[in-house]
């Protein structure tokens, strides 16, 4: 059976993009791959986090994951730092990976910004981290947002460099899975956005843990224009708003963009967004519900952790030391 590996960022205030974008899409995988999925703590710290907090976003990945169906039997769902093989791969990796690859990382640009200088050397070398999450495990398919099609094309130049650099075939080149109608989910407050926890607007984003009232409150204030819905989804081109909510739709209703203007082509938004909010509320509000339960239960929680760690090592540590072997490093 082929493998998948995927993993969140616990970095706080979970939200819809995350779900429709990655979340959700991994229950759908469990039953036609074998799946890891962890909370990809070693990657948060790129940046500076409060160690207390961190601890609790972790637990929050690992509930959202449970929350929206992931199986903890069928699933491997693990914190990334508690599998070493993760840390002692990307070294390895850092060796393999040339300096002129990732200086071509568009998202290491954006997130440093005009202040390159004094991003951390763990943000800059992300993408490597990210090769070795992947390949410690030899995974054979990654889910992936638009945004991370490069970090995966440059997993794939490590893997192949390494097989030339030693004559193997020991990594196998890793394929994209791009799913649904929202991999890329806008900000409600510019459509040209993407969501995300950092902005300052809390109704730039609806989180996991949003009830009904917060759902309706920020999409009944989510911005629009003043055209009512076209018939075709070329109509959406030049109009990001519109096309993000009727994105939001598309994927919580399980059908295509054309097939929601199919159905409401020349609604204002005044009669669209009531039937949006009902959607979000049937679909996701039941998801947020479940996640705030499992928060208040962090022993099982972390158990669940526990366990993944120890199923997730079994796999990689092998892998990893057959790594070291082909490098050359004398094994005990």
């Amino acid at each position: 059976m082929s493998r998948i590996f995927s993993g969140v960022q616990p970095s706080g205030n979970l939200h819809l993009g995350n779900y429709l974008g990655a979340i959700r899409n991994f229950v759908g995988l469990q039953d036609d791959y074998e799946c890891i999925y962890c909370a990809v703590d070693m990657h948060a710290i790129t940046v500076w986090q409060e160690p207390e907090q961190l601890r609790k976003n972790i637990r929050e990945v690992a509930s959202a994951y449970l929350a929206a169906g992931v199986d903890p039997k069928k699933s491997i769902i693990f914190a990334q730092s508690s599998v070493h093989a993760h840390a002692e791969l990307a070294w390895i990796f850092n060796c393999v990976a040339r300096i002129g690859w990732l200086n071509r990382m568009t998202q290491f640009k954006e997130k440093a910004g005009k202040n390159r200088e004094n991003a951390s050397l763990g943000l800059y070398a992300y993408p490597s981290l990210m090769a070795a999450d992947i390949l410690t495990y030899k995974a054979t398919h990654v889910p992936v947002g638009e945004d991370q099609k490069q970090h995966l094309e440059l997993t794939r130049d490590i893997a192949q460099k390494f097989n030339n650099d030693y004559e193997t075939d020991l990594f196998p080149l890793v394929e994209p899975i791009i799913m649904g109608e929202a991999t890329r989910v806008m900000s409600l407050r510019d459509g040209s956005k993407k969501m995300s926890k950092s902005d300052p607007s809390d109704y730039s984003r609806i989180v996991l843990t949003d009830g009904k009232d917060d759902i309706a409150r920020k999409l009944k204030k989510a911005r629009t224009d003043a055209d009512p819905l076209p018939e075709k989804v070329e109509g959406l081109e030049e109009r990001p708003e519109a096309a993000n909510l009727v994105g939001i739709y598309a994927a919580l209703a399980g059908m295509t963009k054309a097939e929601v203007l199919q159905e409401y082509s020349g609604a204002q938004f005044s009669t669209f967004k009531p039937a949006l909010t009902d959607l979000a509320v049937e679909k996701f509000g039941p998801v947020g519900e479940e996640m705030k339960r499992l928060m208040a239960d962090p022993g099982y929680v972390d158990s669940v952790l526990k366990d993944g760690a120890v199923r997730a090592a079994e796999i990689a540590n092998p892998i990893v030391r057959e790594v070291k072997e082909t490098v050359g490093f004398l094994l005990p």
